[in-house]
């Protein structure tokens, strides 16, 4: 008996510590010091790949999956997004038009969603690529009329090897101009010069004999006389290597209210992993991305009008994919150098503060290990009057198991801005970090793993608070479920916070099995909502707040506020997050003290326009839930 109670110490033992764990967290005075977890297991007909998440001014949250990292489901056209209700606990599947698989987002001032780009093309890799593919430049020569090169036409080189295009072409037709040549009569001749665009395409046939290598003059399909040599495709490298994911031009608004997607003019470009930034005006400015040919944008940036739903060229500047953007009190976008990589691991991953009226950039210099960059987190510090971005951990580029525990943060305020180092992570070296900002003006951060993509069963099962005032970190409850890339994190109007999605590389921590994507919600209730006392509220106010203006709120207890916060619901993937942002406004009590006066900042480009959450706090940090005001 002995033996056997011998050989199985370790299990006991592990047993009854995590007895006492679950024992420990459940008592009120560790809930009121670190906060509690809670896991939401959606029914199975709801259940999606949460790639994309953001919160809309109905108080419901928009989880979009399109094809969900799921060849299968992208190849059978299958595209899901979910409308959770997290009050009522509801759930909505939304028919989804097209395949907005690592797509962009963007609040916008009507309270819609501006979703644009996504899949057009899943990535093949190594042993997968069985055919040729590269990009296909073609070519319109005819100022008569414009041409259209549908999906699938095919290309012919002199040899007679055919190649197939993979979407639709609309070129412009030519332009005539008129150009100076003395000998030519009246000083002048007439030059036609082309319009040009480019499309991927397959080789129809197998195997390395398809490669092209040398520029290569192609026939398009259909075209016979004038119209075959005036249309036709120049490639000059068709190859056997790796083909990368391939972005979409469509793009959508969500409509809260009516719960469904509605259709805008297409961005010029293609583009899958791509920024939506805010902009002080209200429109909204697409940066980077794939292209519909797997290649980097360079520097193709556009920006959407909500008024006419529109794309119009935007300042030319390149960035690395999925570029962390801050729109500053000074009306320029802080690019805190977060990003997803792809493309030249040197390029366009300098931090800096971007003016896109003169298109200059200033570099903001001193972060450490600036070749950690991918897969970090960034965050605008609150209140956002401080003008304060702090960046968070990262790793090497690619499938690199290097990453880093280095946080940094700038002050945007400061003469010459540059990064001062802050606080190790305490969960040590960590990629795939969510940060979320607080109504008492701290920051959450959760989740990520210390390897790609949960490598060798690297999720980071750990939470701090993160407080800007002292700079540092101070210990959470600990979440129970990993989170790793295409994983999200963001504040309900209840003051808790909810964390989605997770598609580590391999079902297992051996590193053995297809990947799983974790389709569990876990909900963190902050420490502050397990303190004693009532909780105050906002009893009434205007829905409606102008810049520059004053408001009155009838709010409980008022004299027990200490600090009225306006924030701005997250949209959020990639753990990257340049929505949210937390305003404080300036109040006084009210003589008869039913109530607050609050003042509105005058700066557009701190407070853009648009749906904020307003909370009050209390003396002992605790917030109310949320009153939904528009911003004009």
């Amino acid at each position: 008996m002995l033996t056997v109670l011998g050989m199985n110490a370790p299990a006991a033992i592990s047993f009854a510590h995590q007895q006492y764990h679950a024992y420990e967290i459940s008592r009120p005075a560790y809930k009121a010091a670190y906060g509690s977890w809670s896991t939401l297991v959606l029914p199975q007909q709801f259940r999606v790949n949460a790639v994309h998440a953001s919160l809309l001014h109905t108080g419901k949250v928009l989880i979009v999956a399109g094809s969900g990292n799921d060849t299968d489901n992208f190849k059978a056209g299958s595209f899901k997004t979910l409308l959770w209700d997290p009050v009522n606990e509801t759930y909505k599947l939304i028919p989804t038009p097209d395949d907005m698989f690592c797509g962009g987002h963007a609040q916008l001032p009507d309270g819609k969603l501006l979703v644009a780009g996504g899949t057009l093309r899943y990535e093949l890799l190594g042993p997968a690529v069985t055919r040729a593919g590269g990009t296909m430049q073609v070519f319109n020569e005819d100022p008569n009329k414009p041409r259209t090169v549908p999906k699938g036409t095919l290309f012919t080189a002199p040899d007679g090897r055919r190649y197939q295009s993979d979407d639709d072409l609309i070129l412009a037709p030519a332009t005539k101009v008129n150009v100076l040549d003395p000998k030519a009569r009246g000083g002048y001749r007439t030059v036609v010069r082309h319009t040009q665009q480019a499309v991927f395409v397959l080789a129809l046939k197998a195997g390395k004999g398809e490669n092209v290598a040398v520029r290569t003059r192609f026939a398009v399909s259909g075209q016979v006389g004038n119209d075959a040599n005036t249309l036709y495709g120049m490639s000059a490298n068709i190859n056997s290597g790796d083909q990368n994911f391939q972005g979409i031009k469509a793009a959508y608004e969500f409509d809260p209210v009516s719960e469904q997607y509605e259709l805008v003019a297409p961005m010029q470009y293609a583009r899958w992993y791509p920024t939506l930034a805010p902009l002080p005006d209200g429109k909204v400015v697409a940066v980077s991305g794939l292209d519909d040919t797997g290649s980097v944008l360079d520097g193709q940036n556009e920006i959407f009008d909500p008024a006419t739903k529109t794309w119009t060229p935007g300042p030319t500047r390149y960035f690395a994919t999925y570029p962390a953007l801050f729109l500053t009190a000074q009306n320029k976008l802080f690019y805190s150098g977060s990003n997803a990589g792809y493309g030249d691991a040197k390029k366009g991953r300098t931090p800096g503060l971007w003016d896109l009226r003169t298109n200059s950039f200033q570099v903001v210099p001193g972060l450490g290990r600036p070749d950690l960059t991918e897969t970090s987190s960034s965050v605008l510090l609150p209140p956002a009057q401080s003008q304060k971005v702090m960046f968070l951990g990262g790793g090497a580029p690619g499938e690199s198991a290097v990453s880093t525990d280095r946080t940094a943060v700038v002050d945007l305020n400061a003469a010459v801005p540059r990064y001062v180092e802050g606080p190790k992570l305490p969960g040590g070296a960590t990629r795939y970090l969510n940060s979320v900002i607080l109504p008492d003006d701290t920051v959450l951060t959760t989740g990520g793993s210390s390897d790609y993509r949960g490598k060798r069963g690297s999720d980071i099962l750990k939470a701090d608070i993160y407080h800007p005032t002292s700079n540092r970190f101070t210990p959470a409850a600990d979440p129970t479920i990993g989170r790793d890339y295409h994983s999200e994190a963001l504040l309900l109007p209840d003051g808790r916070v909810v964390t989605l999605g997770s598609n580590p590389l391999f079902g297992n921590k051996q590193d053995a099995g297809p990947q799983v994507f974790e389709q569990r919600i876990e909900i963190y209730t902050p420490a502050y909502l397990y303190q004693r006392g009532e909780r105050p509220s906002i009893n009434s106010g205007p829905q409606q707040l102008r810049l520059g203006e004053t408001a009155s709120l009838g709010v409980s207890a008022p004299a027990d506020i200490d600090a009225v916060r306006l924030m701005r619901p997250s949209s959020v993937t990639h753990a990257t997050d340049v929505q949210q942002r937390s305003i404080a406004l300036p109040f006084t009590r009210a003589a008869d003290m039913a109530g607050v006066r609050v003042t509105m900042p005058a700066s557009s480009g701190l407070v853009p326009p648009g749906w904020y959450m307003l909370f009050v706090v209390n003396k002992a940090g605790v917030p109310s839930i949320a009153r939904w005001v528009q911003v004009r």
